[in-house]
């Protein structure tokens, strides 16, 4: 009852695959202050670490959000056809040619994705050396645990065993637990699997600010004129993120895998 009275009317009962969904999630975006505030905080930062060049950045799942504000000539792209995307593609085999792009950029994406390993295969083709693959996405800790659990409308197994996720529709399949199992729990398989990625930063955050705005599936808990505040607060729990996370922002480097001592120093291991 709890989960229903807090759904957002606009897509309340509508099919989280149906491109509609999408539309309606980013007038959601745009009309919620709150989480307005939220993504361009998110944008910012991604946009702050991309590397300088002028090379292009693709951006995954860009329908429901407006990072293309942030990234000049941004290629945005989705899984289904969307109007406000330039491309329509599949994360597993990216048409781009070898070495072409200075970056990939996403928000809640990763952990949608069935085959996470063919997409770091292919984004160490497609982009250059020193580029940057740049998210940000849910993050496990026991308080996260709690609310991804409990609350939250997409499947969270941070007790899977591997990283794929069975076949399901383009956004219903998911395991949110999946990035901190890959960046976190697996990191040594990673590392070993793709020495072509260096995890330079994975920054822990957002504890309270993304529930209390209701996301994109729920209504508002609080108005943006309460932003800063709320901001401030979690910045003073910073040294207890650990504990407290909701989310993380993962940034990866794409190196010479048989030379890449250079770059490691700096990495967040």
């Amino acid at each position: 009852m709890i989960k229903a009275w807090l759904a957002h009317p606009l897509t309340r009962g509508m099919d989280i695959d149906d491109p509609r969904t999408t539309q309606l999630r980013k007038q959601i975006v745009r009309e919620k202050s709150f989480l307005r505030q939220i993504y361009q905080e998110w944008y910012r930062a991604i946009a702050a670490a991309l590397p300088a060049g002028e090379a292009p950045v693709m951006e995954l799942g860009s329908g429901g959000g407006f990072l293309s504000n942030f990234i000049p000539g941004l290629i945005t792209s989705e899984v289904f056809c969307c109007p406000s995307v330039s491309a329509v593609l599949n994360a597993h085999e990216l048409p781009f040619g070898a070495g072409t792009l200075r970056g990939i950029v996403m928000t809640d994406v990763l952990h949608h994705l069935p085959q996470p390993r063919r997409f770091f295969a292919e984004a160490a083709r497609c982009v250059h050396r020193g580029g940057m693959i740049v998210m940000y996405e849910p993050w496990v800790s026991p308080w996260s645990r709690l609310i991804y659990g409990k609350l939250h409308h997409e499947p969270f197994l941070p007790e899977a065993r591997e990283w794929e996720i069975p076949p399901s529709g383009p956004l219903s399949g998911a395991n949110s637990a999946l990035p901190w199992i890959i960046f976190e729990r697996d990191r040594d398989r990673f590392e070993q699997e793709f020495p072509e990625w260096i995890i330079r930063e994975i920054k822990l955050g957002m504890p309270f600010r993304y529930l209390l705005s209701g996301g994109v599936s729920l209504r508002n808990l609080m108005p943006g004129i309460t932003f800063g505040v709320s901001r401030w607060l979690e910045q003073r729990m910073q040294p207890w993120m650990k504990k407290w996370a909701m989310f993380a922002q993962v940034t990866l480097v794409r190196v010479d895998a048989q030379n890449k001592d250079d770059t490691i120093v700096g990495s967040s291991r």
